[in-house]
């Protein structure tokens, strides 16, 4: 018998679509039975039942009369089980009275599926086994090969449907996160605003978002955050942060009060590892273009003036969320006159490296902001991601990339 053909034979019978993995392995059975090279009467599946220390028949076919779907296999009284870990397929003489009396004199037994403890035993999840009037020791070798075939398809199987619920998983956090993003185009009174955020994995820890209180439009809340862990912990935190930020806009509460108080939630709520930078904007509908902000130890947002084309840097005016519970953030303010741009960015943008480990880096970006100072915030969102995709192009790893440009139009 050629045992490659015969793995592969069985492997690809394990591979039809099936609902259940005993409909499965009720198919290869009746198919291993049928085969006249392997010349067997009938065989069973039995499955292990680890709470009773049992084995219960899923599926009998073949020369034997039935047995009733009630009967139980103990391990305890079939020790040669408890060894099927170790040499796979096991020949035996029959001893049940019952089992006898069904017509089966001498069986092979073969382990498949994966293998689990029970009161100290090793044991096979399934065991497949034949009848025959004489068991030879080449029927041995064929049936380890089954067993294997048949193991390495469930394991598959089982592996491609954690697969897809992950798959699902995924993409359900996925449209969660997307969910807390606000649309990337705003116009609030003399400001248009442009916002992206590109994550390294398929859920990341960077968020921004446009906040107002129904009840208040005069006032615009524009905030963008980083968190330090990865991928869906990390849009964990950026979900309960987004969530807790709207409920503190909504009540109209001080920009100063709103970081405290999501600093000590942050604190309580996750460990210490587990920080967040941020940095909250607030605009007002006036012709005075005064910008209130506060910065809990993010990445310094770029206020371009375009009358005179300098950079100012709106420094951190706190420490990051969640290791410093006590922690006090002032606010402060900037003016922004016709023709500004102001820039919120995550460190994915600026730390962002080629393949010499070089940053793309603060003075870089400043540079993109004054070559495109006269485009949309779209405009100018898009020719910086462009130019530093092309800068991490030929790096494996790169972190999540979010920004938010504002420019006050007249």
């Amino acid at each position: 018998m050629d045992q490659h053909k015969l793995y592969r034979t069985i492997r690809h019978l394990g591979e039809e679509h099936f609902l259940t993995e005993e409909q499965m392995l009720s198919y290869v059975l009746e198919n291993i039975i049928a085969n006249e090279e392997i010349q067997v009467k009938g065989g069973r599946i039995w499955k292990l039942d680890e709470t009773s220390g049992t084995y219960g028949l899923i599926h009998q076919v073949g020369e034997m009369d039935l047995i009733s779907k009630s009967f139980r296999l103990r391990v305890v009284e079939y020790p040669l089980f408890r060894l099927l870990h170790k040499k796979g397929t096991i020949l035996g003489n029959e001893t049940n009275r019952y089992l006898r009396q069904k017509g089966i004199r001498h069986y092979s037994a073969t382990g498949v599926g994966e293998k689990v403890q029970w009161e100290g035993f090793t044991l096979y999840q399934y065991v497949l086994a034949i009848n025959a009037e004489f068991m030879k020791d080449d029927m041995q070798y064929a049936l380890n090969i089954i067993g294997a075939a048949l193991s390495s398809a469930l394991i598959s199987r089982r592996s491609a449907n954690k697969a897809k619920l992950l798959e699902a998983d995924l993409d359900k956090a996925r449209e969660i996160q997307q969910s807390i993003l606000p649309a990337h185009e705003l116009k609030f009174d003399r400001y248009d605003l442009y916002g992206i955020s590109v994550p390294e994995r398929i859920v990341g820890g960077d968020f921004f978002d446009y906040l107002q209180a129904k009840d208040d439009k005069d006032r615009l809340g524009v905030v963008i955050g980083d968190a330090a862990s990865k991928g869906l912990s990390a849009a964990a935190q950026a979900l309960y942060v987004s969530g807790a930020l709207r409920m503190g806009v909504e009540y109209q509460t001080k920009i100063s009060t709103v970081m405290s108080r999501i600093n000590d939630l942050v604190n309580r709520t996750f460990t210490t590892e587990h920080f967040i930078s941020m940095v909250y904007a607030e605009f007002t509908a006036s012709d005075n273009g005064l910008v209130f902000y506060a910065n809990a130890g993010h990445s310094n947002p770029i206020l371009l003036h375009a009358a005179t084309n300098d950079a100012e840097r709106l420094r951190a005016t706190g420490q990051l969320l969640g290791p410093f519970p006590t922690e006090k953030y002032r606010t402060e303010f900037v003016v922004m006159k016709p023709g500004d741009f102001l820039l919120l960015y995550t460190d994915g943008i600026v730390e962002a490296a080629n393949e010499r480990q070089e940053m793309f880096g603060e003075h870089r970006l400043i540079h993109l902001m004054r070559e495109n100072r006269r485009c949309t915030p779209k405009e100018l969102c898009q020719a910086i991601l462009q130019e530093v995709q092309t800068h991490n192009r030929l790096v494996e790893y790169s972190d999540d990339k979010t920004l938010v440009a504002i420019k006050r139009s007249r």
